[in-house]
Parts: C-alpha cells; sequence; structure tokens
C-alpha cells in the first residue's frame, strides 16, 4: 500500500513551507507505519476491535489518528493497487 497525506494552510514566509516534509515524515512514520506496520489489524489494532479494516476504513482511521497532530491535515489516500485508490477528505476545510 502507498498513503498520500496532503495538508493545507498558509506557506511560511520564512521556510517557504506549509509544513516541513521531515516534521510531516516524522509524524507519519510514528503515528502510522510503527502502529500498522506487519501487523494483524484484525487483533493487534484496537481501533479495529469493531470495524472491518477494508481499505475505505483504513484511509479515515488513518485521518482520525494524524488528525491530532497535523492540524491542517485535508485528505488521506490509500493506493492498495495499482488501479485501487481510496480517499477520505475533511470537508469544509479554510486556509
Amino acid at each position: 500500500m502507498k498513503l498520500i497525506v496532503s495538508v493545507t494552510g498558509v506557506i511560511d514566509q520564512e521556510t517557504g513551507y506549509v509544513i516541513d516534509m521531515k516534521v510531516l515524515k516524522n509524524i507519519i512514520k510514528n503515528e502510522i507505519e510503527d502502529v500498522f506496520d506487519h501487523k494483524n489489524l484484525n487483533i493487534e489494532i484496537p481501533e479495529f476491535k469493531d470495524l472491518n479494516p477494508t481499505s475505505e476504513v483504513l484511509v479515515t482511521v488513518i485521518f482520525d489518528l494524524l488528525s491530532p497532530h497535523l492540524p491542517n491535515l485535508q485528505k488521506t489516500g490509500l493506493w492498495e493497487t495499482e488501479k485501487n485508490y481510496f480517499e477520505y477528505e475533511k470537508i469544509g476545510v479554510s486556509i
């Protein structure tokens, strides 16, 4: 799977970033990759205790896990295969 994370916001005039890519990468690694990688989602991940871990559901759970760390999170997407893509988007975001 391939994870896509989109953030919105005002570009910082000093850095030229909405968010530093190293910071974003570390958040994704700590909150998603380290939690989900090589795990049985049905057994080892509490969020899926009562949820079927389809890609459609997984992308929403990932959004919810990243949201507290990325206030400007716009959407998350998952490429399940070369042809299958699922996306969850926050509605009503203003910059």
